[in-house]
């Protein structure tokens, strides 16, 4: 395979990335609406323990275990961040 080849690959899944990104990122603003709501706070330490187990889990690599600690650390920190705006509007 070409490297120009591969880079398209790459860049498609990169917009697939982004998509199911973007998708996430729309629950967690219902999801702190909700918490609103139900009067609830933002931050659930027990359930990103669950998501960061369960991800780990589902990690068949070749990405280590840290690697996919981190993105996912990253991925619900920022969306973590979004559900506590949507508190605030």
């Amino acid at each position: 395979m070409t490297l120009e080849r591969l880079r398209k690959r790459i860049d498609a899944i990169d917009d697939r990335l982004l998509r199911l990104l973007s998708q996430r990122a729309v629950l967690a603003l219902q999801v702190g609406q909700v918490k609103k709501r139900d009067g609830k706070r933002v931050f659930d330490p027990k359930r990103e323990r669950l998501v960061l187990q369960r991800v780990a889990k589902a990690n068949g690599g070749p990405l280590s275990a840290t690697a996919v600690e981190k993105i996912f650390r990253e991925i619900i920190r920022q969306h973590r961040r979004l559900a506590q705006l949507s508190r605030i509007q």
